[in-house]
């Protein structure tokens, strides 16, 4: 199924952090914080200013980024968690 986010909304699929620590402890799955990082699946044309001209996004499908603890909305599309989130939600690219 392909999915396109609407106007100023990304796509995102989370990059999952390490399994264990830097001294070799494996992290239990209770106790792993969410990444908040991901990379981006799909994004949407861009939204709109006041006089209805379109604002180009300032990302594009396969950037890596990170994003805020709270952001985005977490769906799941064909069996794959993903997270939709708008553009503003994202706090940097990665290069």
């Amino acid at each position: 199924m392909s999915f396109t986010p609407l106007h100023d909304r990304v796509l995102v699929r989370r990059i999952e952090g390490d399994e264990t620590t830097s001294g070799g402890l494996l992290i239990p799955d209770t106790a792993k914080v969410k990444p908040q990082e991901g990379e981006i699946v799909s994004v949407g044309a861009g939204a709109n200013d006041e006089d209805g001209v379109r604002i180009p996004m300032g990302v594009k499908a396969g950037d890596r980024i990170l994003f805020g603890k709270w952001s985005g909305t977490e769906i799941k599309l064909d069996g794959e968690d993903l997270m939709i989130m708008k553009e503003s939600d994202i706090l940097g690219v990665m290069a």
